[in-house]
């Protein structure tokens, strides 16, 4: 099976529940995903077989038994390919024992470099593909760092899946999006396949059609969603997942975007972008500049580099102005965190002027 993940025109589907919790189930979900229409793209059936619970007690899985209902599937439905997480080298072993098609690597995996290690010598010359979830911090490194181990592992058939990450502020959401982080991961690696899990974002069904479309506005290489023939008695995650006719009712709106020649209005509309955003970084530049300078008055009037209070005004100044001009706030203050850390940061190294003494000048 070469290059499951790099489909030309058509985002590829994963679908499946949770977590495979009977062989009645299981039967039941894959017959119905296969009878979609969606089925006519690349689709993958997932299943989640070891399940890494945060707390103890919950339904973490049925380890072999349920591959082996996998397998017994695979000879009643030729076509179907089926995948589940992996989490330790045995887990990989018991994957290439029973023919299971692709695995991937969970957030909680990916944050750390030896357990992806040990996976990968398990994955060493194997044909399987492999799918590497992002880490539950927003760390791009982290991400990245993995996904090379893998590739170094010689597997050739890889993608990175995005699920968002665990922060101080998830915006409503079960883990916050941040899309800027696959983002760029997407530029330092332009030829990964970047898939989507709009199930663990989300955390809710009701927001996945949203979140499925803005995935495929970012040109991502497909879904990945968790689907149950009975989500409400679902053993894991069950607000969060679809019934089969309910992912073919949001496949069936959602619209995929093609990379044409650009018209002359888009071009010469981010031309403007282009001269906006270089004037934007000189006046940057300019107010770096005064930044130094307020070091050295402060420093003159043995005045502290951060003052609390005159920030919180400031600050709050700026989200008001935000306000007025029809901009979000939220925006324009997380923009302004950043100015300000790199202004504190600029003036604890500005050296004094000539004009200031030195503690030797005495």
């Amino acid at each position: 099976m070469d290059n499951l993940f790099k489909t030309k025109d058509t985002p590829i589907l994963i679908a499946g529940p949770c977590s495979v919790e009977s062989r009645e189930g299981l039967q039941k979900v894959t017959a119905s995903l296969l009878a979609l229409p969606e089925a006519q793209r690349p689709l993958l059936i997932r299943g989640g077989v070891w399940k890494p619970r945060t707390r103890p007690g919950g339904f973490e899985g049925l380890g072999e038994e349920a591959l082996q209902w996998m397998a017994d599937l695979r000879k009643e439905h030729p076509t179907a390919r089926f995948c589940c997480e992996v989490a330790r080298p045995s887990h990989v072993e018991l994957c290439l024992r029973y023919g299971v098609d692709a695995v991937w690597i969970g957030s909680r995996t990916t944050g750390d470099p030896f357990s992806v290690g040990e996976i990968c010598r398990a994955l060493d010359s194997t044909t399987l593909a492999v799918m590497v979830k992002n880490p539950l911090t927003p760390d791009v490194n982290l991400w990245l760092g993995a996904l090379e181990r893998v590739q170094q592992a010689g597997i050739t058939d890889i993608a990175a899946v995005h699920r968002g990450f665990f922060t101080y502020n998830n915006m409503g959401y079960r883990n916050n999006p941040l899309w800027e982080v696959p983002i760029e991961l997407k530029r330092l690696l332009p030829d990964m396949p970047l898939l989507c899990d709009p199930s663990h974002i989300g955390g809710d069904r009701t927001l996945l059609p949203q979140l499925m479309q803005t995935a495929l506005d970012l040109h991502f290489d497909g879904l990945m969603v968790e689907v149950h023939h009975d989500p409400s008695q679902a053993l894991t995650d069950a607000a969060q997942q679809l019934t089969p006719d309910e992912l073919h009712t949001i496949l069936s709106t959602l619209h995929s975007h093609h990379d044409p020649e650009p018209p002359d209005t888009l071009k010469l509309l981010r031309q403007q972008i282009d001269a906006i955003d270089a004037q934007l970084i000189r006046l940057l530049g300019e107010r770096l500049d005064v930044a130094r300078r307020i070091a050295d008055v402060k420093a003159e009037n043995n005045m502290p580099v951060f003052q609390p209070k005159r920030w919180e005004e400031v600050l709050q100044r700026k989200m008001q102005i935000a306000a007025e001009a029809g901009i979000n706030p939220q925006f324009i203050k997380s923009i302004y965190e950043k100015i300000h850390s790199e202004s504190i940061r600029v003036q604890l190294a500005s050296p004094p002027s000539a004009t200031q003494k030195s503690p030797t000048d005495d």
